[in-house]
């Protein structure tokens, strides 16, 4: 095989991952990153997990000139570069939109130029708002969303018109979005500009929509990165995760490997041209069970989750992935057991360092009246 794959975003955490993944079955891989100084330090050097047989072209997203220098003998595109962070979305709106939104115009500009062979971008759960659910009487609903006088009674559960609750499903590619967060939507246009212009152009396109991705070389510093990432350094500075609201909401957690796997098969399936698929584990998990198999993972049982019963402007209650679509189209099926995945993390975790940023991260959040 003699392909040349670009990865916009790819000296980040899936970036760097998917690297490896296509180095493996014969790929040449171009990489071209801004190394923003929340992902990777100060430093803006080249990551050391970086592969070193990936070319690193240091650029942005957002800039024509690098985006042509980068195109030059691709094959083909994933696009992963991306402003990552629901609630910090919510006030550096300039930030998310000029990174996800335009920086993917500015891409779609290019690839018009220097077309490719396929193009794979990463879209996000995010966009559904809340999940699937289905009511008292077996109805299948969506659209619902809680009120702010509800979420501020601290009544997190969802519940139809007559106050029945609610249970939650898995969520499927077809239910609508509901974009509530600068992030998610941002997301969403990332998507829609991909498979747009994709089609206008032959171009064909894949969108994937990861559900909350986990793994090893996820920037453990960064407060507004990964679930599993944001505990993990509280727990190796000794302090107990923080969770809004009452723990009890429901995500499907779904290892770095499943999600790079996924990827290289959306590039090598010509069945996938222009499709949407979700790419998740297939389970849920409340976050109260999260935090705690992870720190009986890392060997910190005693530190148990500070639930803080507040909420987050722009969160949801539940949401996990309906993968069906997936295993039509692409033959793919998650390998990683959470439990595996954790002992994998927590072996990467000895050694490391992480600045815990999630106090001041917070408190940013509630100055400007975004958690409450």
């Amino acid at each position: 095989m003699d392909k040349r794959v670009l990865i916009t975003g790819g000296a980040g955490f899936i970036g760097s991952h998917l690297a490896r993944e296509l180095l493996e079955h014969g790929y040449r891989v171009r990489a071209l990153d801004n190394l923003s100084p929340q992902a990777h330090g100060n430093s803006a050097r080249r990551p050391d997990y970086l592969c070193p047989e990936v070319e690193l072209l240091v650029g942005d997203v957002r800039d024509a000139d690098a985006l042509s220098s980068a195109l030059r003998g691709v094959d083909a595109v994933f696009h992963l570069a991306a402003a990552v962070g629901v609630g910090q979305s919510m006030y550096e709106i300039t930030k998310y939109v000029t990174t996800n939104t335009c920086g993917t115009a500015t891409l779609m500009e290019a690839l018009i130029e220097h077309p490719v062979e396929k193009l794979v971008v990463a879209s996000s759960m995010s966009i559904y708002g809340e999940g699937f659910y289905r009511d008292n009487d077996g109805n299948m609903v969506e659209g619902i969303e809680r009120s702010p006088e509800q979420l501020r009674s601290h009544e997190w559960e969802l519940r139809d018109a007559r106050g029945a609750p609610l249970t939650p499903l898995p969520t499927p590619e077809s239910k609508r979005p509901a974009l509530s967060s600068v992030y998610a939507l941002s997301k969403y246009d990332q998507e829609r500009l991909c498979l747009m212009v994709g089609r206008a152009y032959g171009i064909p396109t894949v969108a994937l929509r990861f559900f909350n991705v986990y793994g090893t070389e996820q920037a453990l510093s960064n407060p507004y990165t990964g679930v599993l990432a944001i505990f993990a350094s509280r727990l190796l500075n000794n302090r107990p995760p923080l969770i809004f609201e009452d723990g009890y909401q429901q995500r499907d957690f779904v290892s770095v490997h499943d999600i790079v796997r996924a990827c290289r098969l959306a590039l090598e399936t010509p069945q996938a041209r222009d499709q949407v698929l979700n790419i998740g584990s297939g389970n849920a998990y409340t976050i109260r069970q999260i935090a705690r198999r992870l720190a009986d993972a890392i060997g910190k049982p005693n530190i148990t989750a500070e639930i803080s019963g507040k909420y987050r402007v722009g969160d949801i209650r539940h949401c996990y992935a309906d993968i069906s679509l997936a295993r039509e189209v692409l033959g793919y099926e998650p390998q990683v057991k959470l439990d595996d995945g954790l002992r994998e993390l927590v072996d990467w975790l000895e050694g490391q360092a992480a600045a815990d940023r999630v106090t001041e991260a917070t408190q940013e959040l509630h100055v400007r009246g975004l958690a409450i």
